[in-house]
Formats: C-alpha cells, structure tokens, sequence
C-alpha cells in the first residue's frame, strides 16, 4: 500500500464533513469564518445518477479519473451551468465513449456532478493553496508565499501563528488528522468566510487502520485510459490482508511477456530490462510479491495473474518471467508451491497459450524450490528454463527475449577517477548509526527466532567471541530465556518483557536495537525506545506499511535525540566480519557466496532488501567484497537517507569505493549528486537509478516500494541518472552493466594503488548444520520417536485420517460421528455408522449426578478443583464397576457366541463359574421399566445393520436371565457393546481379525469414556454455576465400626 490519489467527488466528500471543525478550531475571534465546499455526487457503472441535492442550484459535471481541470477543460469534458435534466443528457452523451485527454484516449465511466450554482457570491479571483508533507513537516503554498508548518508545531494556534491564515492552517490539521499527504484546491473569499472547490488530495493507505471511519468508502481512481480492473482490485484486497507485499498492475492484457518477480526492487530491475530490450509494448503487466507471504496468498496472487494472461490466445507464443533477487528470509520453497499450484491449475491454458517459462531465483531452501519448478513445468508439458543466483539476475531477460538491448539514456563520458581525500572521521555517526564492531549488541524487539538464529550464525561465521544478541523483547510474553545455537554450543538469550527492564540489566554500553514489531505498533515502541537514546543510538525498523505521518514523527524525535533510524520498510544491513542486522545477507549459502564473512573495500546502499542481497553477490563478485552494506528501505521517507550513509562511507578510511542502488521517485539521488559537486563525496561512486521503463508508459504505475513513484520530471530514473553522471559519480547504460562498470572502477583503484587485493582469499569458514536442515535436504536420517497415522498438522490445515479438516465440517453425514471414525478406525465409514457412534455418545453422555464419575468430579468442584482436576477425578472411577461393562460384556457375549453357546448354556455355564454376567441386570430399570437408551439403540441397530446375531444372543439370554429376576435386562453398556460389534464385523469395512483387534484394543470403553466426559465437564460447570460449597459427608449416613 501507498499513497493514493482519492476521486474528485471523494475529495470534496471529506473536505465538506471534516473540514468545517477545524477552521472553528483555529479560530479565536466571534465572529468566526465559516468555509463553503460544494455538495457532490458519484456517477458510475455502479452508481446510477439520482438528483442527492437538497436544492435545485445549478451543477458542473465531468470525469472523475484524475486528469486536471485544465486538461479535461481543454477536451471539452466539462460541462457547466446544468439542471438536472441537462446533467443526464451530458452523461448519456459521455458516458462511454472514447475521447482523448492530453494525447491518452480513453474511455470515462466515473463523473462528478457538483452543485456549485449556489456558490456564495464574493471575490471572483481564487488562488491555490497547497498542503503536502514533507519530511519535516506540512509544506503550505498559499498566497504567493510558501512557508513550513513543523511536525512538532502541533497545537492549532501554532500552526496559525505559522501560516497567518485560518483557512490554511485548519487544512493543515485535517491533513494530519485524515493522515492526507497532499491536498490541492482552489479558494476564493466572501464576506463570511472562504470558499473551496476544485480539490484535489491523496490519502495515505497504510494508515486506513487508523482512519478508516473518517474516509468512509473512498474510491481511488487508476489513470485514464486505463480500465479499472477486478483482478487489480482483488490483489489490492490480498496485499491489505498480510504483513507481506502483493502488487499487480496490468499493461497490456493481449502482451506476450508476463512476469510474476519476487522483492520490490527486482521487479523494478526486471521491467526496466524487458523495456531495454525493445519490448515495452509487449510487456503485460507490472508486479511484485515480497516479505514472505504465505503460500495461500501466492496462490492466489499467481492464480489471478495466470488467469489474466490465458484469458486471450497468442498465435507467438508467450513468456512467464518468474524472477527475482536472492531472498533474505523469504522461504523460495514455500512461495513456489503458492505458484506452482497455480501453475497447475492453469496448465491446459498455459499450453494452449505456447507459454514457455523462465526462472531465475536465489535464497532460503531456492534449491527445493528450482527443483519443484521444473518439475511441476515437465509435469504440465511447458517449456522451463530454470536457474539460480549463479546466473545474473536479468539473465533470464536476454536468454527470454534476445536480440539487442535498447537504451533511452545518452551516452555518457566517462568520469575521471578522484583521488579519495584523507578522512576527517566527520559524518561517520552524522546520523546516529554506531559504529559497528566484533562486539556490537543489539536488542530485537519481537520473538523473532529465525533471525536471532540467524544472527548468531553469522557471528560463528566471523568468528565472533560474543554472540551479536544480547536480548529479545517479547512484551506479550513473559520474562524467560530462549535457547539458541552459538556453533556448536547452546547459548541461552535472556526474554524481556520490556525494554525498560533489559536496559537495566545490560548495562549502559551501545547497542542498537532491531525491531520486528508490528506496522500498527512499531510506532509506540520505537518512541518508548527513544527515551533510552544513551543506550540505544541505532534503531532498525523492519516493519512495512508505517502511516508517513507517524514515521516522519518518529525521525524529528530521533534526530532531537541523535539517535539513527534505519528503515522502517528496511532489512536492515550487513558489516561482514562484524555484525549482521537481522536477516540481512540471506542464507547461509548466500553469506558465503558473497564472502560476507570478510571485509572487504567496498560499501553500498540501496532502498531495497532483495536488491541488498543481490547488490552482495555482485560486489563479490567484480571486487573484493562488502566492508558494509546498508539498505535504507523503500518508503518515501526514511530514516537515514542515501547521503547520510555514503558520507558515512566516505569517512570510514576502510571504504575506498561506494556503490548506490537508487530508484525512481523522490530527491535523494540529488543530494548525493550535490555533495560529489561541492567536495563532500571523493571517493568514486558507481550509482544506478531503477526504473527507467516508467517513462515509457502514458500513465503513472506505482511500483513496489511506497516511495517508487516519480511525482515530476525531476523524480524519474532517467533524470537522477543523468544528474549523477554529470556530478561525476559512475553510471552505467543499464543495470545489466552495472557490474562491469563496478569491475572497471575496482580495477582501477587497484591499478592505482588505493586498494591492495589479499594476496590469497582466506577459507571459506564452516558451520555446523543443524539436524533439520540436513534432513530436508535428504543428508541424515533418525528413527522417529513417535509415529502417527490417523491425523496431521504440518500442511496448510490438519487432517483427519487424510480427510482435510475443512472438508469433514463441510459434510454433513460426517459430523461428530464421522470425525471418530477417521480419528479411532482411520477410515470414513458409512453415514448410518457415523449416525450410530453419535446415538451411542447421546445415550451415554450422563445418568445423573449420583454414580461414581459424576458424584467425584461433583465433589472435586466444590473442593475447588480447576475443569481438569475435577473431570480426572470423575474419570479415574471407570472400571470393571462402572462404564468398563462394555469392554467386558462384548468380550463374555462374543466367546460365547463364536464358541456355538446356546444362551441357556451360556447362563449355565456362569452360574457355575459364579461369574456375573457383565451387560446384564440394572437397578432402576426392568421388564416393567425398560431403559429408554436400550430401545432407541436396539431399534437403531434392528433398522439399519445388515444383520445383528450377536445383539440376538444377547436377547436371548436377556429372557432367560428375566425369569429368575425382571431387572436382569440387557442394559445400556451390553446393548452397546453387542451392537458395536455387530457393527464392526457386519458393516463391510473390517475383517472378522480388524473388528475383535478393535473391541480387545478397548475402542467401546473409549466410547463411554468419550461421551461420559461430555456429562461431567456439564456437572462441574453446574456447580460452578451454582456457587456450591465445599462438600462433607453427613455423619448419619456412615456407620462407625468401634
């Protein structure tokens, strides 16, 4: 999400709700002005015109695209003075219809109908006062003049004393409150107040969380001669649901070269290199997936890319560019199964669309992922061609495309080689960044364990003495230790719950802190965290998605208190040899390819995290390595810019060359191009600016970070390259050079002595692989401790017996009766089976508070005994006395039965052995009191099992057994467990061996313990319920023996 351009009609919306409150604020004289803003309507394909006004006044009408006034003014698009009848007769004419704007055509389905007839009269002239924030606060145009309102200028007389005008510092505030980075409008004067209209504002998206019900429903238009598109929209919905970023913009619908690029800065990369090819017309669409989204979320982005890209046929052929950078910490394996299942799902398509696939990927777990790759495409019948961080980022573009590379920068003469100025130490920590050394600490904020480990293999790998955490915050937690691997020793990391109580047991040393809170809390615990700025003088922000409003707050509070912030939006960086900021530098494989275990002489910054990685593999190879590497993030505003860390490398006498990956949108490139003209910056820079192919479209595209997004001619790639060349830093035709002009300059300093390569390349260091990795990657191997067949946690959701959880609460034959079927039998029976398992749970749930299970977990509640204790309690009485019937009766009626017992022998045989026969006989019930529970079973098992010789036994001998006593019945525990055995030999889902395997495993006692927890988790919240004391005995109901 970024800042957005709202419609016409909404901008006026919120302009008339909210504004009007704060222009009362910031007055302080009676009597006080008042603003008029006219009323407006929505017009759409959704939205049918409907006169909303309260009056009959006069309206303006014309689209609501986000062209300017002026443009649609001179197309003719603007009509004035109408009634309503007229307002629907211009509508019916323009609605639909292709027309050109400023060159675009295009055809508009959205208008604004504003009622401006009744506009209060007054001066005629209007001026344009203009709100937008900067980095240091709101920047006012108004009146002729420009003047700062700063972020810390925050009650509304201050902002008034600032701007001297009421109108412009009530806009002010309501930019701050609504979270609008910029708001445009045209404003004229009465005598009773100011009035409003031609506005124009965008609103910053990440901070809907927080001002969602001020908006209300906003539409954000696309650019005109663009359609607005439901595949657009649905990923804009995905990329709101997750932590992670999913962007997608479609070019061309009919284009040959789609791609699907994994980071922000790659998908830059890779669209500026398909455009250099001379295939910006072929080119379909823009996109990006990074931060690790689930692999649900990349099925579903894929899924709707793919569905786009089959919707039409090409008789050419088309190219799936699946790319990206070499990840940090984004699982390749796990991404590629999102795509991969997508892949699948469109397989028929793709072939019949003669798509061939490339693929060029680097990472965590990328080797699994590549091999899935390519054997999914051989599974589907599509050509893949598959590679990894071994090829260059953009090869797959030339091998893709071929031919010549086209190129819409001049050529530029070369730059002379300076000599670097000897270093004063002057803006080495400018900004707040410590100096990072063997034993630098940091404190992570967030329970973050994959990167802490992370962390500390770094540290083994540079052979660090002190492991590089020194605590995590954990505030929803409680206060512990958290062990991790430090080698091949266990070292424990203390948990904190707070920053206030670590910092007083640690010690008073530097230390900077990396935070992976969250985007709607890093903000309160990043400003706690600057009350400590003595300690903590380094802050990494890892969160993206932070409202600009609150991250420019939280730099003007850094930068009072000294205190350096990288980020947010930002992996952090990475100072080989020495310290690692969270999962910067990827991998393990990664750290080594590009020998980040070493120092090197070359320091580089960039926005991007992926492209950080990539910028890594690069140095290593056209230098002798990284001395540091840091990447500032990708929103418009961060913390410590490019010129902050490149003079911070000019300082540092171990850089002796700087590398700077910039990218289209905003001015940081020309402060730096600044201090290379003035003397600040000697040492030789190489810079490239991404996004280069923007100028090649008739329409403004947001890329993937927040801040790549020209916003004038002097913000785009082009322009900032050229600035920099003619600065004298290094700049390359394209980033497919950027690494040979890196070679030559390295060469250069080497050839003039400046830097002395190592007479020999130390051994790559070795660290002791962890037991999970190697088994995933099919090394070792262990016999496992546990082994499990009826259920399975480790997919995308749990499953019953393979069965997916969703599926049995779906069907309803499952049920409760279903689910133990799957989980006891491992199977899915018969709906009549299921629907008897639940009989008999119902049957047997409870028979009142006055057997044993019931009475003891009774008494265990009134003791004041927890839900568990006390069903224990209740439990424990299972036995041969009371509930176990049912494993015994179904054990003496089968043996009886399979032994050709007639049932009076069977009694006989009893009576002899003075055995009681277990399943017969009752207290309460009789002949003349049937038990209500043994007829519904009974009749149950006489309907629907196929046949019931067992239960037939039983009854016989229930007749025999009732002439000497007529409460010798067949009671509930023996019907059950006759009937279940008639089930299990009869249903046709057992052998005779599986069925008495089941009965002698104790499966029909299972059953009553099962359903008997039911009544006593009831009895003992009975008793909660009823507030019952602790129960004692009566004396009169024991009998004391002397």
């Amino acid at each position: 999400m970024a800042v957005r351009e709202v419609s016409f009609h909404d901008s006026l919306r919120l302009l008339q709700e909210h504004l009007p409150s704060f222009l009362n604020e910031v007055q302080e004289a009676e009597p006080k002005l008042s603003v008029w803003v006219p009323s407006s309507a929505a017009v759409g394909p959704d939205l049918v015109f409907r006169w909303p006004f309260g009056t009959r006044a006069s309206c303006t009408v014309y689209p609501d695209h986000l062209q300017p006034i002026e443009q649609l003014r001179d197309a003719g698009l603007i009509g004035a003075g109408l009634d309503e009848g007229a307002v629907c007769d211009w509508l019916a004419k323009h609605g639909g219809k292709e027309c050109t704007v400023a060159g675009v055509k295009g055809v508009p389905t959205h208008f604004v109908v504003i009622q401006d007839g009744d506009r209060p009269n007054g001066s005629a002239a209007s001026d344009t006062l203009l709100v937008r924030a900067v980095r240091q606060g709101e920047e006012v145009v108004h009146r002729g003049k420009t003047s700062l309102v700063p972020l810390d200028s925050k009650s509304a007389s201050e902002v008034a004393q600032l701007v001297q005008d009421s109108l412009a510092a009530a806009v002010v505030l309501l930019c701050r409150s609504l979270h609008i980075t910029e708001l445009d409008c045209k404003v004229s004067t009465t005598d009773a107040g100011y009035v409003l209209t031609e506005a124009v504002l965008q609103l910053d998206e990440t901070a809907s969380y927080l001002c969602s019900e001020k908006w209300g429903a906003c539409r954000f238009p696309v650019g005109f001669g663009r359609p607005e598109l439901p595949e657009e929209a649905a990923v804009h919905e995905l990329d709101s649901r997750t932590g992670a970023s999913l962007k997608f913009t479609l070019l061309n619908s009919r284009g040959r070269v789609w791609t699907l690029i994994a980071g922000g800065g790659a998908s830059v990369v890779y669209t500026d290199t398909i455009c250099e090819y001379g295939f910006t017309k072929e080119l379909a669409n823009y996109g990006e997936y990074s931060g690790d989204p689930p692999e649900k979320f990349v099925y579903e982005y894929a899924k709707t890319i793919l569905g786009v890209m089959t919707s039409s046929p090409e008789p050419h052929g088309k190219i799936l560019l699946i790319g990206g950078g070499v990840a940090n910490f984004t699982d390749v394996a796990s991404t590629f199964k999102g795509i991969i299942k997508a892949l699948k799902q469109y397989g028929a398509a793709l072939k019949a669309c003669g798509t061939t696939v490339w693929v060029r990927r680097g990472g965590p777990n990328y080797l699994e992922g590549l091999t899935a790759m390519r054997k999914a495409c051989e599974e589907i019948g599509i050509p893949a061609h598959v590679y990894g961080p071994e090829a260059h980022l953009t090869s797959i573009v030339r091998d893709a495309l071929g031919g010549e590379r086209k190129n819409g920068l001049t050529e530029l003469p070369k730059p002379l080689l300076k000599p670097a100025t000897a270093s004063s130490g002057a803006g080495a920590d400018a900004v707040g960044i410590i100096q990072f050394k063997a034993d630098t600490q940091a404190i992570v904020y967030g329970m973050q364990t994959k990167a802490v480990q992370r962390m500390l293999d770094f540290d083994t790998l540079c052979g660090r003495k002190l492991p590089s955490v020194a605590a995590v915050i954990n505030p929803t937690g409680e206060a512990t230790f958290e062990k991790f691997m430090f080698g091949s020793s266990d070292v424990l990391v203390p948990v904190y719950t707070s920053l206030a109580d670590a910092l007083e047991r640690l010690g008073k040393d530097e230390k900077i802190l990396i935070s992976f809170a969250s985007f709607r809390s890093v903000y309160a615990s990043t400003m706690e965290a600057l009350e400590f700025s003595a300690v903590l003088k380094t802050i990494a922000i890892i969160a993206e998605g932070v409202p600009e409003a609150l991250t420019r707050s939280l730099h003007v509070e850094a930068a009072k208190r000294g205190v350096g912030i990288i980020g947010p939006a930002t992996v952090g960086g990475v100072m080989p040899g020495r310290f690692r900021i969270g999962n910067a530098g990827g991998a393990v494989e990664n750290l080594l390819l590009a020998k980040l275990y070493r120092a090197g002489s070359v320091g580089y910054t960039t926005k991007s995290g992926g492209m950080s990685n990539e910028l890594n593999n690069i140095v290593a190879l056209n230098t002798d390595g990284v001395r540091e590497g840091i990447a500032i993030g990708g929103d418009r505003w961060p913390g410590v810019r490019f010129i902050d860390v490149l003079l911070r490398f000019q300082a540092d006498p171990a850089i002796k060359m700087m590398v700077l990956l910039g990218e289209v949108g905003g001015h940081e490139e020309y402060f730096v191009a600044e201090a290379i003209e003035d003397g600040r910056i000697t040492k030789p820079l190489v810079a490239w600016c991404c996004g280069t192919a923007a100028e090649a479209f008739d329409y403004e595209v947001q890329f993937g970070h927040a801040g790549a997004r020209a916003r004038g001619s002097d913000e785009t790639a082009g322009a900032k390259n050229r600035a920099l060349a003619d600065a004298g830093a290094y700049v390359p035709k394209s980033f497919d050079d950027f690494g040979d002009l890196i070679s030559l300059v390295y060469k250069a300093l080497t050839d003039a002595g400046i830097i002395t390569p190592q007479a020999c390349e130390q051994p790559a260091p070795s660290l002791p692989s962890d037991y999970d990795a190697l088994k995933k990657k099919g090394l070792v191997r262990k016999a496992a401790n546990f082994v499990c067949s009826i259920s399975d946690d480790r997919g995308p959701e749990p499953t019953y017996a393979g069965v997916p959880i969703s599926e049995i609460a779906s069907d309803e034959q499952l049920g409760v009766g279903g689910a133990i079927s799957l989980l006891w039998f491992r199977r899915r029976l018969p709906a009549y089976v299921a629907k008897f398992i639940e009989l008999c749970v119902i049957t047997t749930a409870d028979h009142g508070p006055c057997v044993s299970g019931a009475h003891n977990t009774i008494v265990a509640a009134r003791a004041g005994k927890d839900l568990v204790s006390s069903l224990i309690s209740g439990l424990a009485t299972i036995g041969p006395r009371f509930g176990g019937a049912l494993d015994e009766a179904s054990r003496m009626f089968t043996e009886a039965f399979d032994g050709a017992m007639t049932p009076l022998e069977f009694v006989e045989k009893c009576k002899r052995e003075k055995t009681v026969i277990m399943g017969i006989g009752h207290k309460v019930k009789s002949l003349d009191n049937p038990d209500a529970r043994v007829e519904l079973i009974k009749a149950y098992a006489k309907k629907h099992f196929s046949a019931t010789p067992l239960l037939n036994f039983a009854l016989e001998v229930e007749l025999i057994t009732t002439k000497k006593k007529s409460n010798l019945i067949l009671n509930v525990d023996g019907c059950i467990a006759v009937c279940f055995v008639d089930l299990l030999r009869g249903c046709g889902e057992f052998s005779r061996t599986e069925a008495d395997e089941l009965v002698a495993n104790g499966v029909l006692n299972g059953l009553f313990v099962a359903s008997r927890t039911l009544g006593l988790v009831g009895h003992f919240l009975d008793q909660r319920r009823l507030k019952q004391p602790l129960y004692r005995h009566p004396y009169d109901d024991v009998t004391y023996l002397s």
